[in-house]
């Protein structure tokens, strides 16, 4: 792995540090793609760690693409068009997947600016908390480009269609208040509490059961595009697992312990 990603544990959260602030945690470099997906698929294997949380370091939380490498590695600069298509799909598009496929919920510390790709990371988290100096832009228009890393999916479902159009059709920026508004972010605190609050929520979360965990957030994204009955039927299969696992079977002695105590 790249030192594009400093990891850190406390506990069983894992606190995921973009670390690049000399190009604002651009995130389009290979090096950093190969990062951010050798992350998840590490943590996926590691039934340890329950949460966790992904912040930028310097003032940035993620400025999105790099600019200064963007011609040549998906524009004019590979001479066939359609080959662009190949840079994006196994270039930074394997960041969405990813990160839709990480098993443990995932809390967005949002330090700084969050623009284009960087918007469209936070909206892959579960959970986003923003420091009062976040500042949100879906700013591909303002290069004549689009949200090439599944901005277009991911944005609509955190802030309702019209918003989202409006976001993406300016590029114009909103700042944390705004972006608390629109349900973009779920709080905002001052700067110096942002890791605090992240952390006092990722706790929370890995206090709770891993398996129990995973599975509900396995469900919430298949919720996101599966028929009522279809997920139904896969909530069914999850419940049996978990009712016979070691922690369902602690906690259920314990209620019982309690009530009869």
């Amino acid at each position: 792995m790249s030192d594009f990603l400093q990891i850190e544990r406390d506990g069983h959260v894992a606190v995921v540090t973009m670390n690049r602030p000399q190009t604002r945690n651009a995130l389009s470099d290979d090096d950093a793609i190969e990062s951010m997906v050798a992350m998840c698929e590490t943590i996926n294997k590691d039934m340890s760690v329950r949460a966790v949380i992904l912040t930028g370091a310097g003032p940035a939380f993620s400025s999105g693409g790099n600019l200064k490498t963007i011609r040549e590695s998906v524009g004019t600069g590979l001479g066939e068009p359609a080959n662009s298509r190949y840079a994006y799909r196994d270039g930074i598009q394997r960041i969405p997947m990813a990160l839709c496929n990480l098993e443990v919920p995932t809390i967005a510390a949002v330090n700084g600016p969050a623009y284009g790709a960087g918007n469209d990371l936070a909206c892959m988290c579960d959970i986003r908390i923003a420091s009062d100096k976040a500042v949100f832009a879906e700013s591909f228009v303002k290069l004549g480009l689009l949200p090439g890393d599944g901005g277009a999916w991911l944005l609509p479902r955190a802030v309702g269609m019209s918003r989202a159009c409006e976001m993406s059709f300016t590029g114009e920026p909103i700042d944390a208040a705004q972006a608390l508004a629109w349900g973009l972010v779920s709080r905002v605190v001052p700067a110096d509490e942002l890791m605090p609050a992240a952390l006092g929520l990722a706790r929370r979360i890995a206090s709770n059961p891993a398996h129990a965990l995973r599975m509900t957030k396995r469900l919430l994204r298949e919720g996101q595009h599966a028929r009522l009955d279809s997920l139904l039927e896969m909530s069914a299969g999850f419940q049996a697992l978990a009712h016979h696992t070691v922690e369902h079977e602690a906690a259920l002695d314990g209620f019982l312990n309690r009530r009869n105590g």
